[in-house]
């Protein structure tokens, strides 16, 4: 049974679905904003990666962009209904045009959205400006003394932090309205915590469909304390990864899918693209050169890699006219999935992580007929449950 196969039953439950996610969402508070990654299939559709901070605002249509900056009006009116001024605290990408063009694109959807928006932080004070790739950006001065933020010497109504937080909370932020919370920025979080929420959510939304919840989110396992620096735990773990694989195997014989499964290892706490290895057997760990091994042990800003997660390979079934993997982007505001965009790498394979420089990135506006429209459903349902498990995550966090 292929998942695509299934989308007339889909959209026949659509309004079930609908009633179902509203319900949800109203048990718990949905994040300002989210973007996932897709792996699509055929036989299986699901996010691979959830960022909370998302980067890449610049990739989204201008088709898109009324309906975003809606989505975000009507989150900040409901979440912060005084709010009149949001104040933008990005990454210190000064000389990555296209991190700056996606804190631009967001500063005018803010500002579509009726709110007057600055952008900065200390570590940019000394730019007057920053360049992206349609031009400059202005950046407030910022200052962060008496742990307290304020800009060009006044106090904002709240700060929209896209910013992930690898290397721990900033000072200054805790006597303000933040969102999303400091608390999910990656020196906290963890890839697994995600797909552990995100789990009870795809059960029963594949009972309501009447499918297995496999077709619809990878496995996964962690490896903890730092493993890949110990050769006695890196044997262990090569055993893991050859059980893992070998259930995944007897699940696509069970299928009658022809090919063989693979994992993906990387960094439990974020990644920024960084540090991720794909492995077709245990003894690939067994065998990683130093080169390998200090790629997998990178994480940005320096932070120690401590855990890793094992993920079930999803490869691509969505390909380019050259026979180039892509992957569904999709960005989400107030846990609806809002615009969608293809990351697409001639250069890579359809096992492999397409997130690299030679990646370069398609709208769905123009592109969507040919990459997915089939299966747009099934991109958006598992876009919205990954927006539910992010939100389930911050609860958890807080009742800690």
């Amino acid at each position: 049974m292929m998942v695509h196969d299934l989308t007339e039953k889909l959209e026949s439950r659509r309004e079930e679905i609908r009633d179902w996610f509203k319900l949800k969402r109203q048990e718990i508070p949905m994040p300002i904003y989210g973007s996932v990654d897709i792996r699509d299939f055929g036989w299986k559709v699901g996010v691979v990666d959830a960022n909370h901070f998302p980067a890449g605002f610049n990739n989204v249509s201008q088709e898109d962009r009324p309906k975003l900056a809606e989505l975000l009006k009507n989150h900040l009116l409901k979440q912060h209904p005084n709010c009149t001024w949001v104040h933008l605290y990005p990454e210190s990408h000064t000389r990555n045009a296209a991190y700056v063009e996606n804190v631009k694109t967001l500063k005018s959807l803010l500002e579509m959205s009726g709110f007057r928006c600055t952008v900065g932080s200390p570590v940019l004070n000394e730019y007057g400006f920053l360049n992206g790739i349609t031009g400059p950006m202005k950046i407030n001065q910022v200052d962060d003394s008496d742990d307290s933020l304020t800009v060009d010497g006044k106090s904002p109504c709240l700060i929209l932090l896209n910013n992930d937080l690898t290397e721990g909370i900033v000072p200054g932020l805790s006597k303000h309205d933040v969102t999303p919370a400091p608390s999910m920025g990656w020196h906290r979080r963890r890839k697994s915590e995600h797909y552990e929420r995100l789990t009870p959510y795809v059960e029963e939304i594949s009972e309501l469909l009447g499918i297995d919840s496999w077709h619809l989110m990878p496995d996964y396992f962690v490896s903890e304390d730092k493993c890949l620096d110990k050769e006695a735990c890196r044997i262990q773990l090569a055993a893991e990864v050859n059980e893992f694989l070998d259930g995944i195997r007897k699940r696509y014989e069970s299928l009658g899918i022809e090919r063989e499964p693979f994992a993906i290892v990387k960094n439990d706490a974020g990644t920024y693209g960084l540090g991720i290895l794909t492995v077709s057997s245990g003894e690939e760990l067994l065998q990683l050169s130093n080169r390998k091994m200090k790629k997998l042990m990178y994480s940005k800003g320096g932070a120690d890699v401590e855990n890793f997660i094992i993920q079930e390979g999803i490869p691509t079934s969505i390909f380019t006219e050259n026979g180039g993997p892509v992957e569904p982007v999709v960005y989400l505001v107030d846990g609806e999935a809002a615009s969608w965009f293809y990351r697409i790498n001639e250069s890579k394979k359809d096992s492999e992580n397409l997130n690299s420089p030679s990646a370069r990135f398609e709208p769905y506006a123009e592109v969507g007929g040919s990459y997915g429209e089939h299966a747009h459903g099934w991109h958006a349902l598992v876009a919205e449950l990954s927006m539910l498990a992010m939100a389930a995550e911050l609860k958890a966090l807080e009742e800690e």
